[in-house]
C-alpha cells in the first residue's frame, strides 16, 4: 500500500477519534463563552470531518487525474448512466438487506441513523457531514484505498466482502451489518464497472441525502409503519 494510503487511513482513524478529546473541550470553550452547548457535537463534526477531507485530499492531489483502479475509466456518459442507476441499486441492496434482517428478527430502525437525525435536527447545517462530508471520506478510505487494495491482489467477490464487512463494522452496528455490507458491495461495484470513484461517490451521496430528507420530513410517518410492521411481524410470530 502507497505511503500516502497509510496517512489516510491514520488520519481517518484519528477523525473518528477525536471527538474523545475535541467534544468536551469544545464543551468547555462553549460554556467558558456562554454559547449554546447542544450544538457543540454538530460543530465538532463539521470541523473534524471538513479538515480531515482537505488534508485527504490535498495528500492524494496527485491521483485526482487518475481513474482509481490504474485503468483508463469509462466515458462520461458511462460513468454518468451508472451513478444515476447506483442511486436506485444502492437504495435496493439497503432494501433487500433490511428485509432480510427482519425476517431473521434484527430489530428495525437504526441507533445511527437515529443520532443523525438528532444532531441534524439541533443542527441543519450538519446535515453537510451526514450527506456530503462522511460519504466522500468513507468511498476514499473504503473504496478507493482498502477495496482498491485487496482487489489488485484478490478476486472481486474477496475484496469487496471485506472492505464491505470493515465498512458494516466502522459503523459500530453489528446488528446492521448485513445492511452496511450490501451497500458496500454496491459501492464497490460501481467503482469497479466504471473504473472512476467519483461514481460510487455521487450515489453514496445522493442515497444518504435521500434517506436524510426522507426521515427528516417523513420521520413520524416512518416510525409510525415500522411499530406497524413490527406489530404485525409479531402478531404472525404468534401463530408460529
Amino acid at each position: 500500500m502507497k505511503r500516502e494510503y497509510w496517512i489516510i487511513l491514520i488520519v481517518y482513524i484519528a477523525m473518528q477519534l477525536s471527538s474523545l478529546i475535541g467534544i468536551p473541550g469544545l464543551m468547555f470553550l462553549f460554556g467558558y463563552l456562554g454559547l449554546n452547548q447542544g450544538h457543540v457535537v454538530p460543530y465538532w463534526l463539521i470541523f473534524s470531518f471538513t479538515l480531515a477531507l482537505l488534508i485527504i485530499l490535498f495528500l492524494l492531489r496527485k491521483e485526482m487525474k487518475k481513474p482509481g483502479l490504474n485503468e483508463r475509466g469509462s466515458s462520461f456518459g458511462y460513468s454518468v448512466t451508472w451513478a444515476v442507476f447506483g442511486v436506485f441499486l444502492a437504495l435496493f441492496a439497503q432494501s433487500l438487506a433490511a428485509n432480510i434482517e427482519r425476517l431473521i428478527g434484527v430489530e428495525m430502525g437504526s441507533e445511527n441513523t437515529q443520532q443523525i437525525l438528532n444532531i441534524i435536527e439541533s443542527l441543519p447545517l450538519a446535515m453537510v457531514v451526514s450527506s456530503v462530508i462522511g460519504p466522500i471520506l468513507e468511498e476514499i478510505v473504503f473504496r478507493k484505498i482498502i477495496f482498491g487494495t485487496l482487489h489488485k491482489r484478490i478476486n472481486f467477490f474477496f475484496s469487496a466482502l471485506i472492505s464491505s464487512v470493515i465498512f458494516a463494522l466502522a459503523h459500530m452496528e453489528p446488528e446492521h451489518i448485513l445492511l452496511y455490507s450490501a451497500m458496500g458491495f454496491t459501492f464497490a461495484f460501481l467503482y469497479v464497472k466504471t473504473k472512476h470513484i467519483l461514481v460510487p461517490i455521487f450515489a453514496h451521496v445522493a442515497m444518504n441525502t435521500l434517506v436524510v430528507v426522507m426521515q427528516s420530513v417523513y420521520r413520524d410517518d416512518i416510525e409510525k409503519i415500522i411499530r406497524e410492521a413490527e406489530g404485525i411481524q409479531n402478531f404472525i410470530g404468534g401463530f408460529l
